[in-house]
């Protein structure tokens, strides 16, 4: 068993057995709809959210953990044990979590000075920084050390790649992501964007294409052209689109050498800005990790 606490934050989307399984703690992100607020994972399901969000025009919000929720992570980490904490989080141009969990790093360190924390901005969001926070657990659980699993990680956000398709354009726009006439524009031609995280962890449109079913071609060509045949984790990300989720699924498991794979509900938190109907692909190569 290994001696490094692995920590992250609900923006990852992991699973809620694979989070036990491996024994990540999750700390929720709040998001707000309707009047009422909610802990994302905690009280309120994918389902439930997207659900609500069908029900209401207003648009959801969400708002950082604060410092003293990251700090009781810390120290409940700490009272069972742990000497080397490890707090991987969403990205710092999206969300102002990481500046949280440095100050949170700050105050439980000056408490317990034996304990080590280090806070990692993964710059990226969704199972992009799920699929990193688990790869990396599963390597502290065979008893990897700290400086090891930190280069780890580093090298699955270089190699991992996302490609995305958002179902519609009315979310980022509402959320002032895109303007008004693009929104309207892409909607009347049927223009699918193609999105992904650029190394900035900022998301970015890379491609277009008009229909969903060139769009998924594009997506899946472009995939195939990351991974070169090389064996990959892969995982298949979806905001109410399960069935479409379990159809890009079987199509992965036709063109890639898949070693672990996982199908990946979208939570509220990210569901918020990408909007119902968003279902992306990510893999990451490896053979070079």
């Amino acid at each position: 068993m290994g001696n490094v606490k692995i920590i992250t934050d609900s923006t990852a989307d992991i699973p809620k057995s694979l989070a036990k399984e491996l024994g990540i703690t999750v700390i929720p992100i709040n998001v707000h709809l309707d009047g009422e607020s909610y802990q994302d994972g905690i009280n309120i399901t994918p389902d439930e959210f997207y659900l609500k969000m069908s029900r209401t025009d207003q648009l959801p919000t969400t708002s950082q953990p604060s410092p003293l929720d990251i700090v009781s992570a810390f120290k409940r980490a700490v009272f069972n044990g742990a000497k080397e904490i490890i707090s991987f989080h969403i990205s710092s141009r999206m969300s102002g979590t990481y500046q949280s969990a440095l100050l949170a790093k700050s105050m439980v360190e000056e408490e317990y000075p034996d304990v080590k924390i280090e806070v990692v901005d993964t710059k990226t969001v969704t199972f992009c920084l799920g699929v990193i926070v688990v790869l990396v657990a599963r390597a502290a659980k065979e008893g990897k050390p700290l400086s090891e699993l930190l280069s780890m990680a580093m090298k699955i956000r270089q190699e991992q790649r996302l490609l995305a398709l958002v179902d519609t354009l009315e979310y980022l726009q509402k959320g002032g992501r895109i303007g008004k006439a693009a929104a309207l524009v892409g909607t009347l031609l049927n223009i699918k964007p193609i999105i992904s995280i650029n190394d900035d962890g900022e998301v970015e449109a890379v491609d277009k294409a008009r229909g969903n079913k060139k769009a998924v071609q594009k997506v899946f060509d472009g995939l195939k052209k990351e991974a070169s045949g090389r064996p990959v984790a892969l995982a298949v990300i979806h905001a109410a689109k399960r069935e479409q989720a379990e159809q890009w699924m079987a199509r992965a498991q036709e063109l890639f050498d898949i070693r672990e794979q996982h199908v990946v509900d979208i939570g509220p938190a990210v569901g918020t800005h990408a909007g119902p109907g968003t279902i992306g692909c990510i893999i990451v190569p490896l053979d070079r990790l």
